[in-house]
């Protein structure tokens, strides 16, 4: 068989990845495409959709075979204009963590993973604590003064953002400008933007790169610091990190500790207000703040899929694939997958196998921040509900924007009234 069927998306229009459609309800895509062909070829994007269980954890689990060469590669062609700004500020992505299948891997995730181990993550939670109520004490200025307020930008968005910077130690940067630098990285690479929005992305991925190679080549980073610690480690030869391997794995480092969590956090919360008797009783209470957490990773991870090339010819799921194929493993759709998570449209946090998600990847390119990125979102909903009882979300009849892009997906808007 050499490619997906297409015939069971006719009845849903035409797939587009990007279009308004598939990034507010994804899910009846999903479902279809799971059914009926959960190996589809979509000759709009030259990407082949993987959607089932099964067949993503294989992918992810066989790095051999399904290599993440081309898991940061610029999803919309950068023309040659774009490049040029790229490279005056001297930008390159070398293989470091997501993008990385050589033997260089485990010694990198090594280093990285010291800084979100569990005794680390678990003395980060004051840290986390005591942001989120500094927050919140500007969120309730804007209550008391207008009656409203929004969350994502002034709480879901900022916190891990705050927390990153004191927990691994990033020091010369304003919260806002690393905001910034990380959203425009995830709209450049994984988004559809023209030309011209193209152009002004890649000033500030330049800026940020620029930024960060500044930060590990100098010497103001502490030693016990994340840049500090990559700049300093050493190879088995005793050779250093060539500083573009390291500027690599901050540069994913500080884009999925800061804006992945921080969507993560707002669908977390904007779910959470959707039901009245969760958000009463998450308060002082440790347990039900982690098990939402975990149902809504399942449900509605804020980073949906993956991709992977085949270094050869290869079957999945029936399904002939040819050397070279770019897969879209699509890990929103694997959560919903009806045989591993019974009845998976209701949200019920308690399930026993909630934890078999891939949300976080699997197996040797699986997230190193998933546990921090749990205890942030939990902490968030659970000072949030403590602090915000009488607020109820605000709809006015209109859904909130949505981040849209090919491999991530949250609401940007979460606004609460009293």
């Amino acid at each position: 068989m050499a490619l997906g069927a297409r015939a069971p998306l006719d009845p849903l229009g035409p797939l587009d990845l990007f279009g308004d459609g598939f990034v507010r309800d994804s899910y009846p895509w999903l479902d279809r495409l799971r059914a009926q062909a959960p190996v589809h070829y979509d000759p709009g994007t030259g990407l082949w959709l993987v959607s089932r269980y099964e067949e993503v954890r294989r992918a992810l689990l066989d790095p051999a075979l399904f290599r993440p060469d081309n898991a940061l590669r610029a999803v919309t062609p950068l023309p040659v204009a774009v490049l040029r700004i790229l490279a005056r500020a001297g930008f390159t992505l070398p293989p470091a963590l997501a993008n990385n299948g050589a033997p260089s891997l485990p010694g990198l995730r090594r280093v990285v993973s010291r800084f979100f181990n569990a005794e680390r993550v678990a003395a980060a939670v004051p840290v986390i604590q005591r942001v989120a109520e500094d927050l919140l004490d500007t969120v309730w200025s804007e209550l008391d003064a207008t009656g409203r307020c929004e969350l994502f930008s002034s709480f879901a968005q900022v916190l891990p953002c705050r927390v990153l910077m004191e927990f691994p130690g990033i020091r010369g940067v304003t919260p806002a400008t690393l905001i910034r630098w990380s959203d425009a990285s995830l709209e450049l690479f994984w988004g559809g933007p023209t030309f011209d929005r193209q152009r002004e992305l890649a000033v500030l991925v330049g800026g940020f790169h620029q930024w960060l190679t500044d930060t590990v080549r100098g010497d103001a980073a502490p030693p016990t610091s994340f840049v500090g610690a990559l700049a300093s480690r050493r190879s088995p030869d005793g050779e250093p990190l060539d500083i573009g391997t390291a500027v690599a794995a901050c540069f994913f480092v500080f884009i999925a500790g800061q804006s992945t969590t921080g969507q993560l956090i707002a669908t977390v919360l904007r779910r959470a207000l959707t039901e009245p008797d969760l958000w009463q009783h998450v308060p002082g209470r440790t347990g039900p703040a982690e098990a939402w957490v975990e149902e809504v990773l399942r449900r509605e991870p804020p980073v949906t899929t993956w991709r992977r090339v085949t270094v050869r010819a290869a079957e999945l799921g029936g399904v002939r694939i040819p050397e070279g194929a770019q897969l879209l493993l699509m890990l929103m759709g694997s959560g919903s997958d009806p045989k591993v998570f019974p009845h998976p449209e209701r949200m019920r946090p308690y399930r026993t196998n909630v934890r078999h998600h891939l949300a976080f990847g699997v197996g040797r390119h699986r997230c190193p921040g998933a546990s921090l990125a749990r205890t942030e979102a939990a902490v968030a909903l659970r000072v949030a509900a403590g602090r915000l009882s009488g607020v109820w979300l605000e709809e006015g009849g209109t859904e909130p924007p949505m981040l849209g892009l090919l491999s991530c997906r949250a609401p940007l808007g979460v606004t609460v009234s009293r």
